[in-house]
């Protein structure tokens, strides 16, 4: 009797016991719950994000504590999502410790006062732990989703907390949603006439400077014909790239190559809510 009930007790820790190796949760509900709550139309509100971070702080840790092994063993789009995570939630977390940002040094003459440019070393020096190593937002980008996924859409989606960047969404990112997401990502920030235009008139293509220092990114996927004119190989494919997602007009404008193409302002004011 006394060794039946002795098994029916460990039966009952087992079970109500946490389970440590609990899968990591794709859908990323907690991330998703912090964005919809502070996210609007692209906009952060990076003030209450501040007066309660355990929130952000909790997304980090689930980032933080994600197996190796277990990622290993993902699909494509599911790591991809992971990264895109990583790096906006880590960008979030950059931004609200150093809330509200202040101008410093040379930067304060560069750029607007209220920039992620005021933060020394955020790309390439401010360390954090994804899965279980130290990394840099430099690191996400360039190391991982550039060179191990070569997927450019991911231009699209990852945000430098400013207003030249594509919008932050107001969602996660998902493997099982990953390619409607990028695709509306991608065709948000081409209906956004600060980041794509055509002047047809002026015969002048006005285009984001995102377009400019990824454009070799595109050339894998979007290289070849058309050539739209004498163009660089990597203007070529971004123009194809971007024709394959606007208006009939649009793309038989494209298609003409008689326009020149210049590189539009960017603006690196924070995306914060309330501008």
């Amino acid at each position: 009797m006394k060794t039946q009930a002795l098994k029916t007790f460990a039966l009952l820790v087992c079970f109500a016991a946490p389970s440590w190796a609990a899968p990591f949760d794709r859908t990323f509900a907690r991330y998703d719950s912090l964005l919809k709550e502070h996210v609007s139309k692209g906009r952060v509100d990076y003030a209450a994000l501040k007066k309660a971070p355990g929130g952000l702080d909790a997304v980090l840790a689930e980032l933080a504590g994600a197996a190796p092994e277990e990622y290993g063993a993902w699909k494509e789009p599911d790591r991809i999502a992971f990264w895109l995570n990583a790096y906006n939630a880590q960008t979030l977390k950059a931004i609200v410790d150093n809330y509200p940002i202040e101008a410093r040094g040379l930067a304060a003459l560069r750029f607007p006062k209220n920039s992620i440019r005021q933060i020394p070393g955020v790309w390439d020096k401010r360390g954090f732990v994804v899965m279980g190593r130290t990394m840099t937002l430099d690191g996400i980008e360039h190391s991982v989703l550039r060179k191990e996924f070569k997927e450019p859409r991911a231009h699209m989606a990852l945000v430098c907390a400013s207003i030249g960047c594509p919008p932050l969404r107001a969602e996660a990112y998902r493997g099982d949603r990953l390619e409607a997401q990028l695709e509306d990502q991608a065709r948000t920030f081409l209906s956004d006439k600060a980041k794509f235009r055509i002047d047809q008139a002026a015969a002048r293509v006005g285009l984001s400077p995102i377009f400019k220092w990824f454009g070799g990114d595109f050339v894998g996927r979007w290289g070849g014909a058309p050539a739209y004119g004498t163009r660089t190989p990597e203007q070529s494919a971004v123009l194809r790239f971007i024709s394959e997602r606007v208006g009939p007009q649009q793309r038989e404008f494209l298609a003409a190559g008689v326009f020149t193409v210049e590189f539009l302002d960017y603006d690196w004011s924070l995306n914060e809510k309330g501008r």
